[in-house]
């Protein structure tokens, strides 16, 4: 994936802006101080992608200000995690707005084209870790990738999973999502070719402690391939699938 920073130096190279005006661009204020946040504008030059809002926590005042500081710099596509409906309702006048109640997920300008190498499979184990799955599927699509959904195909009945097979051993990268014993990520890390990314929910019964049992489950997982990322974290299984996936272009 080029960083702007590289088409930055390459249009300098190809004599399309001079180096004082490549300068000035570089240098310009590396973060805007709206008080309550410190909004990094650079986010993008040194990683290759934005910097994405938290929503939790955040009044919706305070999401709308970091969203239309964002827009004044020249952002164009605006990422939103843990969105509640009430902050929602302050951007449904912008037309490039688009809100997923179920994911909790807004999106400002819409989702790009599919630019990586091939596809990332987003599995559950269950229809209750549709949430978690949709987050991360957002995020990933947000950022470039096509994504396949397989939900519902958890170890209880192995057999949706197996029905799966082409689409396992076709993609590039694969987030296995799961509460209760957090096994399908093992299932999946031993039938895949490609990085599994496995992300334990707080879905369960008591004995689950809130996903911290799929949590240590995925992490002593004996197939090999598989990393894991924190409970209920969606968003960055999305994040580092859409990495992994970018690699070649890279």
């Amino acid at each position: 994936m080029k960083t702007e920073i590289k088409q930055l130096l390459e249009s300098v190279r190809d004599g399309k802006i001079t180096v004082d005006d490549a300068l000035l661009k570089i240098k310009t204020e590396p973060y805007e101080d709206i008080g309550y946040a410190k909004v990094d504008l650079h986010r993008k030059l040194r990683q290759g992608v934005s910097e994405v809002i938290y929503g939790a926590g955040k009044t919706p005042r305070q999401i709308l200000g970091i969203t239309e500081t964002m827009k004044q710099k020249g952002q164009q596509r605006i990422l939103i995690t843990r969105l509640s409906h009430e902050a929602a309702k302050l951007f449904l006048q912008d037309a490039s707005f688009k809100y997923y109640p179920e994911a909790r997920v807004g999106i400002i300008g819409g989702k790009p084209e599919p630019n990586g190498i091939g596809n990332i499979v987003v599995a559950t184990g269950g229809t209750s870790d549709i949430p978690v799955a949709e987050e991360a599927a957002l995020t990933a699509e947000c950022f470039g990738n096509s994504v396949v959904r397989l939900y519902d195909v958890g170890v209880a009945g192995v057999h949706r999973l197996l029905s799966h097979v082409d689409e396992i051993m076709s993609a590039s990268v694969i987030i296995a999502i799961a509460g209760m014993e957090g096994a399908l990520a093992s299932v999946i890390g031993g039938l895949a070719d490609c990085p599994v990314i496995a992300v334990p929910t707080s879905v369960g019964y008591g004995a689950s402690f809130g996903g911290i049992s799929a949590l240590l489950s995925m992490l002593n997982s004996c197939a090999s391939g598989v990393s894991v990322v924190n409970i209920d974290n969606g968003f960055g299984a999305g994040y580092i699938a859409s990495m992994i996936n970018h690699m070649e272009a890279k």
